[in-house]
């Protein structure tokens, strides 16, 4: 079974841009809410204290999925295997849960960072492994190369933005999406109607966006450091959006708002 759709790990933290002291409270906060997935990544340059915040809640190692991400500068034979290496030692653990390619590489030429993704796995360093802001044609080609389970391809997901090719793609691939920007940093409280489906529910309209995301059958990474907020992220397996409401959320991505477009990140690849 898939490590990231487990009904335990199913719903993730997530650590960027969090440092230092905001990032331990946080951490602390979400274990206590009742987290177990945790999403960092060697760009992120926070797998140490990461690391440590969860050693630090006394919680033994195996009750955590820990998510990492190796980053596009160690995409060669000689960084990969050495960076990942490192990524654990900061992190205190033997390997981590889920590795991933964090994004592409430069040029679109995917293969050799897959197969030294592959090759990691082969070493025991991973659990398991995934990619991440893949295209349709990338999880295709992924899903040819690697002679593993892909258990995640991490992507921007949200209401506002037309991911429906990638959720095609995950039924042609067996690669599973798993979200980031799962609130799209807030641009989807610009829109009355998900408080409106969350007074039917009594829920907020920020559980209504994540319990979408979760009735699509993809898993999450959520980010606050608000104590109120980590804590209600978490509560949305309680009730269930009527195939109506899931309709009507899933007109808003005409909207087609992507966070993460090519004029911010232009190593990102030309998006389906």
């Amino acid at each position: 079974m898939n490590i990231l759709l487990q009904p335990d790990f199913v719903q993730g933290f997530g650590t960027f841009p969090l440092k230092g002291d905001s990032l331990r409270d946080a951490i602390h906060t979400a274990v206590e809410a009742g987290y177990r997935t945790f999403d960092t990544a060697q760009a992120y340059e926070n797998e140490a204290e990461t690391g440590a915040a969860l050693k630090e809640t006394g919680i033994a190692r195996d009750k955590f999925c820990i998510t990492t991400k190796v980053k596009n500068d160690n995409f060669s034979e000689s960084h990969f295997l050495p960076s990942v290496e490192a990524s654990l030692r900061a992190l205190q653990v033997d390997r981590v849960d889920v590795l991933l390619l964090h994004w592409p590489p430069a040029g679109g030429e995917i293969t050799p960072s897959l197969k030294l993704l592959q090759k990691a796995y082969d070493a025991g360093l991973a659990s398991n492994i995934g990619v991440s802001n893949y295209t349709v044609a990338m999880m295709r080609q992924a899903r040819a190369i690697v002679d593993a389970p892909l258990v995640a391809n991490q992507v921007e997901f949200h209401p506002l933005l037309d991911q429906s090719r990638l959720l095609d793609a995950v039924e042609e691939t067996g690669i599973p999406l798993s979200s980031y920007c799962s609130l799209a940093r807030g641009e989807v409280f610009k829109y009355p109607l998900f408080a409106e489906i969350g007074q039917t529910h009594r829920k907020s309209a920020a559980q209504v966006v994540l319990r979408w995301i979760l009735q699509k059958g993809v898993s999450m990474n959520t980010m606050s450091t608000k104590p109120e907020n980590i804590r209600a992220n978490l509560e949305i397996t309680d009730f269930t959006l009527s195939t109506e409401e899931m309709a009507q959320i899933d007109a808003l991505n005409r909207v087609n708002y992507r966070i993460v477009d090519r004029d911010r990140v232009p190593f990102a690849p030309v998006w389906d």
